[in-house]
């Protein structure tokens, strides 16, 4: 039985299957997304959706979707379906549904009377190309299948409407036609594997309705363009394959271009495989750079996410090479912004106090579960040059003090992951000396002087030094944090001191190098078991601190101010996780098991196959915010990957 199949009465139930997303990417940018039923209830959902470089750094949906019609005895059966103004659904095609199937790629199964029709979708990867094989599976009579294009051309941001300079020209193709809406767009190619005929009847499909936009406090309706249809007969066995990009194909090379895509995809029948699978998605490779988006349908390729997520995504799934070719990407970013140069490559957000030192920490994951001698070849020259720059002060926003500690200005900007603003200001304010921050400049500092020494690159003098500002750090860090309930102070700046019950805190527990003790580690690991964990991840605030909000719900403002005042992040949870491993060992591993074991159901809700970007902080524990999110599934990744070694260990 497959991992990732819904049989016809989660389909044809639309409260059912609605909230469930597909999505598939081709690793360099583009990708293609819907829900199992294949109506589009995000701005965000399209068949085609590509980045279009020459207009701006967006991605654009130029394909929104494809209906295909049945046809038999002259009588038009629509397979498709779209939400109209009003809560109206048509065609209403889902009835026809018998089975979707995700465990390879994306099947629909269709039956309309005596018809049993197949449908796969795929994305080539590294190429901006999706194919859709049709494939008759039964059949009693002459069949005929219409394929209806419905096109955008616009921005994921935007919506377009009915409008009089949008393009109807079209051009012949082999066995297709290329069409443009707008200039400055590239051209869409559709093409099938068989000959066929475009019937040219254009018109506009008013008022298609979006209701996860409408559930965001957004505008809802949309106008989409349909050219025509195509027309082309199908026997009984028989599989024709559609093919959407912005270039050109030979029409003979799709049916084998398809059959090959399909064999090397890795079966998804575990929750490890989807999240693999999942974990591929993030990959973005643009010209000879490649990089980590941070989620998908919205996020580019962010300077912390990168760092946070490299592990996860890359070394605990075997895949060294694609490990340094992200951070050989990364390294130029860094080397730019320690050099005071603009940002060569399209790594954003370089700035943040943070991204430094979980650069760090990225390359001693590297060195502590791959290659210790080639971290020191690869990335000791790096890590010098880091330590210096931060140690001597130039960091634009992360000072050192005497104290040892490091402090950052965040009360007009937000500074740290939990980022969100409204009205242009912070809702979280996390200035001065912020705990994660510090807890990840201790690391820094033994991680760095240790490397130092057994490189031979810094001199006894230096190392000392280091060694002795860790010391003075983490004296401090406990004088200004540990509180006498004991847990960590979420911030101090000055005379404020934050007293918030945050997940910020399990950093200081979870780190290789730790100011703190065992005996402290246990209280703050204590505190977040009964405040923070939930079946989804730590919450971003307790309950029973104030302002906690665990809904992420309604228009953006409010949603801004939910954003890390109660939800759920899984990424924390891979933290808490480590930091439980490391505390409790043998006798924390069935606790492990027992969290990772709830996160299974999430492969088959949401976004199947994959973790959304938070969860809500109470019961029942919604997904919310973007469909699929990097730092989330590359941490639970990552603790698989831990629990795995610590297992081996003990034989």
């Amino acid at each position: 039985m497959s991992y990732l199949r819904f049989d016809k009465t989660v389909m044809t139930n639309l409260e059912e299957s609605l909230p469930r997303e597909v999505l598939r990417t081709n690793r360099s940018g583009a990708y293609s997304s819907s829900t199992i039923t294949d109506c589009n209830t995000r701005k965000y959902h399209g068949l085609l959706v590509v980045p279009v470089p020459e207009l701006d750094d967006e991605n654009h949906v130029l394909l929104s979707s494809l209906d295909v019609t049945v046809i038999q005895h002259g009588v038009p059966f629509n397979l498709g379906l779209h939400k109209y103004q009003g809560n109206n659904f048509s065609p209403n095609g889902h009835k026809y549904i018998r089975e979707f199937d995700c465990e390879k790629v994306p099947t629909t199964i269709y039956r309309v009377g005596g018809v049993i029709l197949k449908k796969e979708v795929l994305f080539v990867h590294h190429e901006t190309r999706l194919l859709l094989r049709y494939t008759l599976v039964d059949a009693h009579s002459a069949t005929t299948l219409r394929l209806r294009p419905y096109l955008a051309f616009r921005s994921v941001r935007q919506f377009t409407h009915e409008n009089s300079v949008a393009s109807r020209e079209y051009q012949e193709i082999d066995n297709g036609i290329k069409t443009r809406m707008y200039e400055g767009y590239p051209e869409l190619f559709m093409q099938l594997n068989k000959k066929n005929e475009f019937h040219f009847e254009p018109d506009w499909y008013r008022n298609i309705e979006y209701p996860k936009e409408q559930e965001r406090g957004y505008d809802t309706l949309e106008d989409l363009y349909v050219p025509g249809y195509f027309e082309v007969s199908i026997k009984k066995g028989e599989s024709i394959v559609f093919s959407a990009s912005i270039s050109e194909i030979k029409s003979n090379k799709l049916k084998a271009m398809c059959e090959s895509a399909i064999e090397s995809r890795t079966p998804r029948n575990t929750i490890k495989h989807c999240l693999v699978n999942s974990a591929h998605q993030f990959y973005n490779l643009q010209g000879d750079e490649d990089y980590i988006l941070a989620g998908y349908p919205w996020f580019k390729s962010r300077a912390r996410d990168t760092f946070i997520a490299l592990p996860g995504l890359t070394l605990a799934i075997g895949e060294i090479d694609e490990y340094h070719k992200i951070m050989n990407t990364a390294i130029k970013a860094i080397h730019d912004f320690i050099d005071g140069n603009p940002i060569s490559v399209k790594v954003t957000e370089m700035e943040h106090p943070d991204v430094l030192l979980w650069a760090m920490w990225t390359i001693q994951q590297y060195g502590k579960y791959i290659n210790h001698e080639d971290c020191i070849k690869r990335y000791g020259k790096l890590i010098e040059k880091i330590m210096e720059f931060l140690r001597q002060g130039k960091h634009p926003n992360l000072q050192v003090h005497d104290n040892g500690l490091v402090y950052t200005n965040g009360r007009d900007k937000a500074v740290t992951w939990m980022n969100s603003t409204a009205y242009g200001r912070p809702v979280v304010p996390r200035s001065g000396y912020v705990v994660e921050i510090n807890a990840l400049w201790y690391n820094a500092l033994v991680f760095g002087a240790d490397l130092l020494e057994e490189s031979g690159e810094g001199t006894p003098e230096v190392i000392a030094e280091i060694r002795e500002q860790a010391n003075r750090c983490a004296e401090s860090f406990r004088n200004v944090f540990l509180n006498e309930h004991g847990y960590l102070l979420d911030y101090v700046d000055g005379s404020m001191q934050d007293w918030s019950v945050r997940p910020n805190m399990i950093f200081a527990a979870a780190l290789d190098n730790s100011p703190l003790d065992k005996p402290q580690k246990k209280k703050i690991l204590d505190i977040c078991t009964k405040e923070l964990l939930t079946p989804r991840g730590l919450r971003s605030l307790s309950p029973k601190s104030g302002g906690y909000n665990p809904m992420y719900t309604g228009p953006q403002s409010q949603r801004d101010y939910a954003y890390h005042m109660g939800t759920a992040w899984p990424w924390l949870e891979g933290f808490y996780l480590e930091a439980y491993l490391k505390l409790y060992q043998r006798s924390g591993l069935s606790f492990i098991d027992r969290q990772l074991v709830g996160f299974e159901d999430q492969m088959t809700l949401n976004c199947i196959s994959t973790l959304p970007e938070m969860f809500e902080g109470n019961p029942p524990f919604r997904g919310r915010g973007a469909m699929s999110f990097a730092m989330n599934v590359a941490e639970i990744l990552r603790i698989y990957m831990l629990l795995r070694k610590y297992k081996e260990a003990l034989g």
